[in-house]
Parts: structure tokens; sequence; C-alpha cells
């Protein structure tokens, strides 16, 4: 019996060693965790009010605009110099590209301050995703994105009942004119779930999904190099380049969606307050 099992261990013995020394001379490599993506809390822990490195990070490039915009606008030039001309460029764009062509000139100035700080905090919190030991933007988690969300929800709400009355703007929102009456059981819904459900929906998923990939697509990429480098085996690292390479060039196209992102959901903002304000020709 002793004999038997014996050798019935060894092969498997052997089969661990083998596998062993294949680990040890390959490396491993091991896929990010949800928690290496959204580590726990940092401060706080176990309160009402831990704070984890996600809204550190969020406080953090909050304080970095308001500084920004302080460090330009402290001593205003006629002739702007450096930041004061950074940040009026992106001043003048908002007002522009977006509101003055969205609203026109007298609705456009009177919600101007709104629309740039969704579009400037968009912005700047977007940027900490390929900012080097951030790494991340906070609007790659749902709360950020659901809170500007809301905040366009609100506002484009309040101006159609402001200007309608709540009877009038819902109905003028929801009821198709010029159809016939049977259409209407079908459209009415659509119409109500479209505005009033769908839209502050799609701004918080179309914000949030948009960073996550990108920070998803970021860390695969830079994990995978430090992998050929240091634990894969001596052939695969030259692939190193490879995936640096395609990192640092997704890193640049990550700055083309950060400021994309940040355009478009300051432009639905607008278009949305517009629609509101001329609810009743729909």
């Amino acid at each position: 019996m002793s004999d038997r099992t014996a050798g019935s261990t060894e092969p498997t013995a052997r089969t661990r060693e083998r596998t062993l020394s294949v680990t040890t001379l390959a490396g491993e490599f091991h896929a990010p965790t949800l928690s290496d993506f959204f580590p726990p809390a940092v401060l706080f822990e176990g309160t009402f009010f831990e704070v984890d490195r996600l809204v550190l990070v969020r406080v953090l490039m909050s304080a970095v605009l308001l500084a920004f915009m302080f460090a330009a606008f402290r001593n205003p030039r006629i002739v702007p110099r450096r930041l004061q001309s950074l940040a009026e460029t992106g001043l003048v764009f908002v007002k522009e590209q977006i509101c003055d062509e969205v609203l026109g000139k007298d609705a456009g100035r009177r919600y101007f301050p709104l629309i740039a700080s969704i579009f400037f905090t968009v912005l700047f919190l977007n940027f900490s995703g390929v900012i080097p030991g951030l790494n991340i933007s906070s609007n790659a988690r749902m709360g950020m994105p659901i809170l500007l969300a809301a905040v366009a929800y609100i506002t484009f709400n309040y101006v159609g009942i402001k200007k309608y009355g709540f009877l009038k703007y819902m109905r003028s929102s929801i009821v198709v004119p010029d159809v016939p009456p049977a259409l209407h059981v079908l459209l009415i819904p659509i119409e109500f779930l479209s505005t009033f459900i769908l839209r502050p929906f799609t701004l918080t998923v179309r914000l949030m999904a948009n960073m996550l990939a990108g920070h998803i697509l970021l860390v695969m990429f830079f994990a995978a190099t430090q992998f050929f480098l240091f634990d894969a085996d001596a052939w695969m690292k030259v692939f190193s380049p490879f995936s640096l390479i395609a990192g640092l060039g997704f890193t640049l196209f990550e700055m083309l969606v950060i400021v994309l992102q940040a355009y478009v959901f300051a432009l639905l903002t607008a278009v949305y307050i517009g629609m509101a304000q001329h609810a009743d020709s729909h």
C-alpha cells in the first residue's frame, strides 16, 4: 500500500516541480482586479466620511481648476499673457462655439456661466487620467457624471417650466403635433422616456463609460509593458517596445477624448436648454 501510494504521488510531485520551474522562468501576468482600478478608502475608513483615492483625485483636480482660474484672472490685462490667454481661449470657445451657436447671443450670455463651469469641470477632472501618479479620471466612476447630469437635467426642466408652466411644458415636450391621434398612444411614452429619463442617463453613461474604458486600456497597455520587461521570458521582452508605444499612442488619443467629452457634455447641456426654451415648436 505504501509503495503504491508513493508511486501515485511521485508524478504529482514531478508535475508540481515542473510547473513551478516553468512559472518561475516565465513569470505570471495577473490581470488587474477591481481594487486596482478603484482602491479602497484611504482616509476615515469605516465612517460616513471615508475617502478613497478617487475622491482625493477629484478634490485635487478641483483645487487645480480653481487655482488656475484665480491665477489667470487675478490681475487681468488688456493684452493677456500666458495663463490669462489660455483661460480666455477656453472661455471664448465655450461662449462662441457652444452658447452663442446653440442658444443665441442673449440666452447664450445668460447660461454661459453654467455651461462654462460644466465644460471646465469635466475637462480638468478628465485630465487626471493621463497625469502620472494620478492615472485615473474621477469621471470614470458614476458619482461625478451623475451629479453633472443632474445639474443639466434640473436646469433645462426649470427653463421650460418657468417659460411655459408645468402642464404646457410637459404637453409640449411629449405630444408630437400633426400626427394621427392613434399614434399618440405609442409616441407619448417614447417622448417621455427620451426627454425625461434617457437624457440624464445618457449624459452620465457616455462620460463615465468613455473615461473608464480609456483608463482600463491604458492600464492594460502599461501593465503588459511591465510584464514583458520584468516577468516574461527573455524572448518575450521584444514585445515590450510595442506595448509601450501603443500605450503612449493611446495616451495621446485619450487626451483628445478628454477634450471631446467635455465639449460633448457642455454642448448637449446647451442643446437641452435650447429645446426646453422652444418646447412649443417641438
